[in-house]
């Protein structure tokens, strides 16, 4: 297949590894406006145990409340008091903290950065204030089914491991992680050997990695650290239905799916896109628009190291929950069953490389592609090698991916509403007579 997205201009990128193994990359765009930076650890959600869930969260918050140089105030002023954005976030296998700043203003926002990943205060005033803002942020999550629905899938589909946990943690995990804790976690993970620092924007590759030498070359290296892989998949059907007062009753099917550098990624991208990837697509089309039993319904794929998801969630009426789920289970069948069209399969592609090239387009997205990639593989993928990837797949790939991963023998169901007695039992039956 030949699309006028396929072709794309290659865009350079440059790796440097310091002595002491930090590794730097970056794209430089003479066009751009701006420069997206931002400093990749390798540890996050998979790396904790039950008694330290939600140290890396909790870590990342307190980057922001001041270091040996700079007050919390100060990190905040250097930043966008000269127009720019500072921000981070947390994942299962990572944590990033970045900044987006005019050219001119990189240096002290390297700075900045690296200040807040080496040298926090980690003050106990500062750790009990911060603690309460976590517990509430638990909280709020905890209130919005739609997003707690997803958290409660994960327990299913990984039982008794790190991927199965909240990453924000528990109530109870929470109490217990003290500034001890906490300093552990730092003096273990934030070490150069375990830190990618990724760039993109209007920069000199050269000037950059003299910068982050100025900062970074006295420090340590650092170990490596191994994370807990994954278990073959749990057997049989898996669900777990928390009843709680709610508007709508919300579920998340979901299945273990493909690890982040499997052969067949990209055609089970597309097949999340045919799927629910957009309003276009089937089960928006057939639980929405044709039969109104849900504002929202979609399909998502997530990928690891060593494993992945693929899952579809709905909100819906409480009386439309066993009828939205049994149009999601006829959809499925129907994908394993038979091809997509050649009509179908062209728009999900053509989707799919868009949002690529899109989000390449933005210097935060762009630096964001480049330090995932270089953090989980080892190496920058470029855009063209993805979208050669992309235009290799067939609609044949689709059907005997949906085959393999997608049998209702292999489910989890994830529910959070007030189910009355027949509707768990009418769902038992639902999934069982699909098996």
């Amino acid at each position: 297949m030949t699309s006028p997205f396929l072709q794309v201009r290659p865009q350079a990128y440059h790796r440097t590894v310091l002595p002491n193994k930090l590794t730097i990359v970056s794209a430089p765009r003479r066009e751009a406006e701006s420069v997206a930076v931002g400093i990749w650890i390798n540890v996050g959600g998979r790396y904790e145990t039950p008694a330290t869930n939600g140290v890396s969260h909790f870590l990342e918050h307190l980057l922001f409340k001041g270091t040996s140089r700079f007050s919390s105030r100060q990190i905040k002023e250097r930043i966008e008091g000269s127009g720019g954005v500072l921000n981070a976030f947390t994942d299962e296998e990572f944590t990033c903290v970045w900044a987006k700043v005019q050219p001119k203003n990189l240096r002290p926002a390297l700075e900045v950065l690296t200040e807040m990943v080496l040298f926090p205060t980690l003050e106990g005033r500062e750790v009990e204030k911060e603690r309460a803002v976590v517990l509430e942020e638990i909280r709020m999550y905890r209130d919005l089914p739609m997003q707690s629905v997803h958290d409660l899938l994960n327990s299913l589909l990984w039982p008794d491991h790190p991927l199965g946990m909240n990453l924000a943690g528990t109530e109870k995990s929470m109490a217990r992680i003290q500034r001890k804790n906490l300093l552990t976690h730092q003096k273990k993970f934030y070490t150069p050997r375990n830190v990618v620092i990724a760039a993109c924007g209007k920069l000199h590759h050269r000037d950059l990695v003299e910068e982050v030498r100025r900062f970074w070359e006295r420090v340590p290296s650092g170990a490596l650290h191994p994370f807990r892989r994954v278990s073959r998949n749990p057997q049989g059907v898996r669900m777990k239905v928390e009843k709680k007062e709610t508007e709508q009753t919300h579920l998340c099917l979901g299945f273990r799916a493909f690890p982040r550098n499997h052969p067949q990624v990209h055609a089970l991208n597309l097949l999340n896109v045919v799927l629910g990837g957009n309003m276009s697509s089937r089960l928006f089309q057939r639980v929405r628009e044709e039969r109104g039993l849900a504002y929202e319904i979609g399909s998502q794929v997530r990928r690891f190291r060593d494993t992945g998801l693929f899952s579809i969630s709905a909100g819906v009426e409480h009386k439309n929950f066993l009828p939205c789920l049994r149009v999601v289970l006829e959809e499925l069948a129907r994908i394993r069953r038979k091809l997509v069209t050649p009509r179908e399969f062209d728009r999900a592609v053509e989707f799919f490389v868009g949002q690529i090239l899109f989000a390449l387009e933005d210097t935060v997205e762009h630096m964001c592609w480049m330090g995932e990639c270089e953090m989980l593989l080892g190496r920058v993928e470029p855009a063209e090698k993805v979208l050669r990837q992309v235009s290799r797949v067939r609609r044949g790939d689709l059907t005997s991916i949906a085959g393999k991963l997608l049998a209702p023998r292999c489910s989890s169901l994830a529910v959070i509403g007030p189910p009355a007695k027949r509707t768990s039992e009418g769902l038992q039956r639902l999934l069982q007579a699909r098996r």
